[in-house]
């Protein structure tokens, strides 16, 4: 598949709740916004890219891409962000990644088209091994780090209009690959101060 065939797509359309609300995509990591650093790991993987917003919209557009808020009310989730950018895209396909993973891996979008081509998906989705409360290591589905067809558009808006909120539910509704990587660490998030001193800090 080509990657002029896939629009890349960075949410940071999420409420930080974790960040005491600040907005986890403009934080800074070594001088650069959370989002920029997305954005910017992401841009060779895909053909175009975009970013998922619903706040602080003219800094998200001073970044260079177009900002795509939510089409629904009330931050509903990183569905919703995915649904507005299936809407604008112009491509068959879509990859997201989260706004808050500042090392995924640079073959991420190469590896998850590769595999929804072969099995003839209409999602691809990352599973890697992460910590659980004890610190050990297990795989898990990282469901945001996905690739979808963006004919699915209107199955997911009649999905969230449903009321579903939940990605591994939405996923289950189609023929989803999931694609195994090793390295668990390019797939942890920034999800609290802590974390983000930690990143400084390594």
């Amino acid at each position: 598949m080509a990657r002029e065939a896939i629009t890349g797509l960075v949410l940071a359309g999420g409420q930080g709740r974790r960040m005491g609300g600040q907005d986890k995509g403009l934080l800074t990591l070594h001088g650069q916004a959370l989002a920029a650093r997305a954005l910017q790991r992401l841009a060779p993987q895909v053909g175009a890219t975009a970013l998922s917003a619903n706040r602080h919209l003219a800094d998200y557009q001073a970044l260079g891409v177009p900002v795509w808020p939510d089409t629904l009310p009330d931050q509903p989730g990183p569905l919703a962000g995915l649904l507005t950018g299936m809407t604008h895209a112009q491509t068959p396909w879509l990859a997201s990644v989260p706004c808050d993973c500042p090392d995924f891996p640079t073959d991420l979008v190469a590896r998850l088209a590769a595999a929804a081509a072969a099995q003839q998906a209409d999602l691809a989705v990352a599973v890697a091994p992460a910590p659980d409360e004890a610190g050990r290591w297990a795989p898990k589905l990282h469901p945001v780090f996905c690739m979808a067809r963006t004919a699915l558009r209107a199955d997911l808006a009649a999905y969230l209009g449903q009321g579903g909120r939940r990605v591994r539910d939405w996923l289950g509704r189609h023929r989803t690959v999931e694609v195994a990587f090793d390295d668990g660490a390019a797939f942890l998030n920034v999800n609290t101060p802590e974390d983000l001193a930690r990143r400084h800090a390594g």
